[in-house]
Formats: structure tokens, sequence, C-alpha cells
């Protein structure tokens, strides 16, 4: 981490009640803020995500709906291909809060629009792509900048539990935005998700605001916006064995187990269930993984064999994305979608602590842009891939093989990277080279 002459938080003192092990980095203000502020902002995300995949099933031709819900993927994945390693760039040059507080107006402004357009009766495609698209270029921005924010809250050693505790607000807030947001379509319609969504956004906005003493880099230890500076953030998580094989672990394993985009047709083709059991479908992977959180917040500072555990982790998620491509029961798909979920939080929880702690703070958002190419453009051409197959080959087709590919990923990762087999606890530097992943 950058010195920069003050603390995350001042400490507490012995007089002060202690928080459990599990919550050790909530008892420091500006993380309690961010974190209680996205835990709702996020929760409108997931619930406007939701709504746009349902409000794309209706609006598309019968015929062509696998298509037109894998091109919301499409669209979105465009602007994270375009912006990521600028996005990381500034969010290393600037004032990470003030970046946050611009591309979170700027999400609530696209949501904003998205209710607007569904109120006015519009039957038009076109404009939801552009405006999914337009929130997904703030969001390219927003991550980088919020996650270095984020590991400048807490001290080092407390890394390992703020990282755990994000995963747990992420996992409770999906949890809650398709389950509210399938209520919310079936009894208010789609236009009140995405009000509620840009109403959510208030609430990180006003956390930014609140937060005081938050550590700041030297103007010299700050990247210059620039090609070079890219180009260095590049060569670190590239040259990085550890870093590298995470990412693309992360990315083969979400382009092919991405089952999200098919949710509508599986709810109303296959399941019958209508908006109801597709908000539940939809919520089911973060339930599980809510589960997996909890459980795992405790246990994460004394898993040792972190490498192996994040491989078997992959492993279940795709082995469990084949069970729900075969499921016939709503009771059965609930619980494999669920297990997806608690393998991909052990996953995302172990990925996210190798890089962190293996990334300086000012190689920070750069490193968190070059995942997003990884985190969020799995899933967004995961879906496009899914929808295509699902077109041609049919839906159950698409899950079952999008599975089977995701295993095979896993081994071949775990074939071409020893080192990340080989990763315990202790590891602290990735910066040694072996074959590469």
């Amino acid at each position: 981490m950058v010195a920069c002459g003050c603390a995350p938080d001042p400490a507490p003192t012995s007089l002060m009640p202690q928080p459990p092990a599990a919550f050790a980095a909530l008892r420091h203000r500006n993380f309690r803020l961010l974190w209680s502020g996205q835990l709702v902002s996020m929760a409108g995300s997931m619930m406007q995500n939701a709504a746009i995949l349902w409000q794309v099933s209706l609006l598309a031709a019968p015929a062509h709906r696998g298509v037109a819900l894998g091109m919301v993927g499409m669209v979105r994945i465009l602007p994270i291909i375009t912006f990521s390693i600028v996005s990381g760039v500034v969010a290393d040059a600037l004032d990470r809060r003030r970046l946050m507080l611009v591309t979170q107006t700027g999400m609530a402004l696209s949501a904003l629009a998205l209710a607007a357009l569904e109120f006015s009766g519009s039957r038009l495609l076109w404009p939801v792509y552009v405006l999914a698209a337009i929130s997904a270029a703030f969001g390219t921005f927003d991550g980088p900048a919020r996650q270095s924010l984020t590991a400048t809250l807490v001290p080092r050693d407390e890394l390992p539990n703020a990282i755990g505790l994000m995963t747990t607000m992420f996992q409770v807030a999906s949890v809650l935005g398709p389950a509210v947001g399938g209520l919310v379509i079936a009894s208010a319609g789609v236009a009140w998700c995405y009000a509620t969504n840009a109403a959510s956004f208030l609430c990180v906005i006003v956390a930014v605001l609140a937060m005081r003493d938050v550590p700041v880099a030297a103007a010299h230890e700050r990247a210059r916006v620039s090609w070079a500076a890219a180009r260095e953030g590049l060569a670190f998580v590239f040259g990085a064995p550890l870093i590298r094989s995470t990412m693309l672990l992360d990315f083969f394993a979400t382009f092919f187990a991405s089952a999200t985009a098919l949710l509508p047709m599986v709810a109303t083709d296959l399941l019958h269930v209508g908006a109801r059991g597709y908000g539940l479908l939809s919520a089911a992977p973060s339930a599980g993984a809510l589960v997996a959180a909890v459980a795992l917040a405790p246990m994460v500072p004394a898993i040792r064999r972190r490498g192996a555990l994040l491989l078997w982790a992959v492993a279940l998620y795709g082995a469990a994305t084949v069970g729900f491509g075969f499921a016939r029961d709503f009771t059965l798909a609930f619980v494999f979608l669920a297990l997806t979920g608690a393998a991909d939080t052990v996953s995302m929880v172990l990925r996210n602590i190798i890089r962190q702690l293996a990334t300086p703070d000012t190689m920070r958002g750069r490193m968190t842009s070059v995942n997003m190419i990884f985190f969020m453009g799995g899933p967004q051409l995961g879906e496009l891939e899914a929808g295509l197959f699902a077109q041609a080959f049919g839906v159950v087709a698409s899950v079952v093989s999008g599975g089977v590919g995701c295993l095979l990923a896993v081994g071949w990762v775990a074939a071409r990277t020893p080192s990340l087999r080989r990763y315990v606890r202790e590891d602290a530097a990735v910066t040694g080279r072996d074959s590469a992943a």
C-alpha cells in the first residue's frame, strides 16, 4: 500500500466493543460506509439486470429470443473492451472517491432513462440496448475506482476479511435484487425496477461523501494518464503467473457456464413458472452464494491450500451447471443454481485475495481494470454464446455444453499453471514465472 501519512481509520480503543473476527473490517468507519451503501445499490443493480433480461424476452420475437437475450451481453461487453484499460489508469491517476461520484451519478441517470422509456410505453429494443451499454460504460470506470478505494480503507492484514465481507454483501444484494425484482415486475412492472435502481445509487453517493481521512497517494506516486501507464499495467498482470491464471480461470469458467441469459426461456418454456419463478431462479445462485459467503468469512484466514481449493470450486461450478441443464423440476433446478453460486463465491473470494495481496496500491486500478475484462467479459460474452447456441441447438444443449466446457477449462488452467495448484496462504509474491497459462 502507498504510504500516505494517515491511517485508514483510528484504531479502536480497548474500551470500545470489538466485532467478531468474521466482521473485523467493519470496525473501520469508511469501509463500513462503503459496504452499507454498496449493499443497497448493488441490490438495485441486480434488480435492473433481471428486469432488462425479462423486458428483452417480452419485446423480442419468439423465434429470435435466444439471440435477443444474448445481445444484452454483447452490448455490455463492448464498453468494457473499449474502456477497461483506460479506466484502470484513470483510477490510479485521479481521486478515486471523486471518480466514484461521477460514475455512480452516470449509472443512476441511465437507470432513470430506462424507467422513462418503459413508462412511455415504448416497444423498441434498441433503446434498451443503448442504455444498457451506457450503464456498462460508467460501470467500467466505477469498478477499478471502487475496488482500489476499498483496499485502502482497511489495514493490509484485514484485507482478506474485507474482501470476504464485500463478497458477502454482493451475494446478499444478488439474492434480494432478482427476488424483489421478480415481485416488482409481476405487481408493478419493469419500469419500477429501473426507478428503484436509480434511487439506490444515492446510498453510495452519500456514503462516499461522508468518508473522512481517506488515504490518498502522493502526486508523484500516482500514474499518469498515458499509454505507457496502461502498458505498465498490462505487463504487470501478464507477467505474474498467479494473477494471470486466476483471471483466465475466471473468464473461461463464466464464458462456458453462463446460463443466466437463458433463465427467462428456462422459466417459461421448460419449467413453466412465470415471472415469480423467474425471479426465484435468478436469485438462486446468489442464495447459495450467500450461504457460502457467510460460512467462508470466518474461515478465510485459516485456509492454507488456497490454489487447490480455488480449482475445485470452479470445477464444482461447471458440474452444477451441467446438473441444472438436465433438471426438469423447479426445486432441483433451484438447488443446482444455488450450488453454482456457492462454488462461485468460494472461487471469487480466493481469486480476489490472491490478486489484491499481490498488487501494490499504485497498480491496483490497472490490475482491476484488466481483471474486469475477464470478470465481466466472460459472463457477457458467455451470454451471447449461450443465446446463439440455444438458438441453434436448444436451451438444454447450450447449458450442458457450457458446463462441460467449464470443466475442461479448469483442467487446462490447472495443468498449465503449477504455481496455482501449489499456492498456499504463506505465498506473498507472484514475481516468479512458470508455464504460461
